[in-house]
């Protein structure tokens, strides 16, 4: 038997090889199908993993700032699951979570991502997800990690693979993608309700203009159509505020960028503020 201490101070007994999971659905149904992540003994891991003897777990739902990372994540590989769909070919670079979100950094080669495709690519996002397929863990061996990216050509993978050491390499999978990575991430993409893409931009390999410009695609989810369209709303309304917008609206300044990018030029209600 393992023992797991809880946030309330208890301390549960339970089968070797016991997950967090396992512990969720000891407590509650209802919880278990919210459980997104598990943090044991300080450190975020997948709520399917076996957990160690002793140990302290809290169980991370949508509601933790943990559980909304590990979820955004996951939704970054299932974007990529559908990019690869739609450009078959195209070579992946790094996608993590962020504060509001997830982006993935693409090589695209001689292709470009449309407004019509914006609509596809999450098409395709929900349709995965309704699938409700796990992500699976695996451990890998450089050299296994090394073969598989050089079968599929991935410059980008090779790269990363290079800095990191032997035995401590993870690959997941999730439908039909694989991925470098080392987790952790959601149970299955089930938990994934809403999606939406929300920018494409450019973005140097490693941040070095060195380096190619890639093509970086933003996205965010919820766990229900409410959370993103109170999202979007909010963005609409910060978009009314944008004091670029204001500027111009209220004759306040102007640009020009035969002056310069960036600089204002004061026009007569901005001239007043100044004074």
């Amino acid at each position: 038997m393992i023992q797991v201490s809880l946030p309330d101070g208890s301390v549960r007994e339970y089968p070797q090889g016991s997950s967090a999971m396992d512990v969720a659905l000891s407590i509650s149904e209802g919880l278990a199908r919210n459980v997104l992540a598990a943090k044991v003994n300080g450190e975020v891991k997948d709520a399917v993993l076996s957990l160690p003897n002793p140990c302290e777990l809290q169980l991370l739902t949508w509601n933790d700032a943990e559980g909304k990372s590990t979820m955004w994540h996951s939704s970054a590989h299932l974007m990529a699951e559908a990019l690869e769909f739609y450009f078959p070919g195209i070579k992946l670079a790094i996608g993590p979570p962020i504060t509001n979100g997830f982006y993935y950094d693409i090589d695209l080669g001689d292709k470009t991502i449309r407004e019509e495709d914006v609509l596809l690519l999450e098409k395709k996002m929900n349709e995965l997800a309704k699938q409700a397929n796990a992500y699976i863990r695996k451990e890998m061996s450089k050299a296994e990690a090394i073969a598989y990216f050089t079968e599929k050509k991935d410059e980008y993978k090779l790269d990363l693979l290079s800095g990191l050491e032997d035995g401590k390499i993870t690959f997941y999978t999730q439908g039909a993608f694989t991925d470098l990575c080392r987790g952790p991430h959601i149970p299955n993409t089930g938990a994934i309700k809403a999606i939406k893409i929300t920018n494409i931009a450019g973005a140097f390999w490693k941040g070095d203009e060195k380096n190619k410009m890639l093509t970086r695609v933003y996205g965010i989810t919820f766990p229900n159509q409410k959370e993103l369209d109170e999202y979007l709303l909010l963005l609409e309304e910060a978009k009314k505020r944008d004091h670029r917008k204001l500027g111009k609206e209220l004759g306040i300044y102007t640009m020009d960028d035969d002056v310069g990018p960036g600089l204002p030029l004061w026009m007569p209600n901005g001239t007043i503020i100044i004074e």
